[in-house]
């Protein structure tokens, strides 16, 4: 992957200036990023000689607007739909998109002069500007790990924090892609990097929460045998909060707040209101604006105000 932060420039602190899409993210590379900044993109292949003469010369250049532009390069051998749709009959072919469309574009390999001119010219026309490195990058790896791609949403905000140790944001959303990927002591290690004042931050707070349900869930034992020991038994809620744990650790958090929901209707008071903390913290791993955790809180509320 190439670096978020940094990349294509001498000095640390720049957004990055090349990255590799696909049919996939092209949506949100480009369409979606093309409202904020410019985007030229690349169709390129291996095989390509004239696409080697010319990506050198257009990472260099874009790298030149410190950010005001960002190169997103499409293979395509592994994008050939992507590259039908957009009529790419030869390459390399340069598509530049601004506000959601394409505005200009060329083909075949240009000398560095008229490149350099093509990018000026978009740059101008445009009102392009300069991002903010840190907080691009950090909407980026938000992105990733609310799309479930939790191993470059970890390698992105391990950039972040290499460049601010001290960014809460990144500190927690690096713990959150570690959990995710099974890495419970590297995510330990993240957060207890927080400064102290700051522990208290609702994002802090999420990632901790994560980490801990990870660990409880890990315990508990497996989906089935629960499953199985609460059908022959559904007053028995130590089994019920045990299987609520392995589903929120399955990825299941719905299914999971419901069974601890259906504990404090059944006895509200067990094992020291265990089932009714037990749902704050995963409300609060969840976070606030998460649907999921909203309609937990509504289930709660009606069943302990009914």
């Amino acid at each position: 992957m190439e670096p978020i932060i940094g990349a294509g420039s001498p000095g640390a602190g720049q957004p990055a200036a090349v990255i590799e899409s696909n049919e996939k993210r092209f949506g949100a590379d480009v369409v979606e990023a093309s409202m904020e900044r410019l985007i030229i993109v690349d169709f390129w292949a291996p095989w390509c000689g004239p696409c080697k003469q010319l990506g050198p010369v257009l990472e260099k250049v874009v790298a030149e607007s410190k950010g005001a532009v960002r190169l997103v390069k499409i293979n395509v051998d592994e994008n050939q739909a992507l590259a039908g749709q957009l009529r790419v009959q030869s390459i390399p072919m340069i598509y530049a998109f601004s506000k959601g469309r394409p505005i200009d574009g060329f083909a075949g390999a240009l000398p560095e002069s008229q490149v350099r001119q093509f990018v000026d010219r978009l740059v101008k026309s445009t009102g392009a500007t300069r991002a903010d490195p840190i907080q691009e990058a950090l909407e980026e790896a938000a992105e990733r790990l609310e799309a479930g791609e939790h191993d470059v949403a970890a390698e992105i905000y391990g950039q972040i924090v290499e460049h601010e140790p001290d960014n809460v944001a990144a500190l927690a959303g690096f713990a959150r892609s570690l959990v995710a990927l099974g890495r419970t002591d590297e995510a330990r290690q993240a957060l207890d990097k927080v400064p102290a004042a700051k522990r208290g931050d609702a994002a802090v707070v999420a990632a901790r929460s994560a980490l801990e349900l990870a660990e409880k869930s890990a315990k508990v034992g497996d989906l089935t045998s629960l499953e199985r020991k609460l059908a022959a038994d559904a007053n028995d809620h130590q089994t019920r909060f045990d299987l609520a744990l392995a589903l929120y650790g399955a990825g299941q958090a719905e299914t999971a707040i419901n069974h601890l929901v259906e504990i404090v209707r059944r006895d509200r008071q067990w094992n020291d209101q265990a089932a009714r903390k037990q749902l704050v913290q995963f409300f609060d791993a969840l976070g606030a604006t998460d649907p999921v955790t909203a309609a937990g809180r509504r289930k709660l509320s009606s069943v302990l105000f009914s």
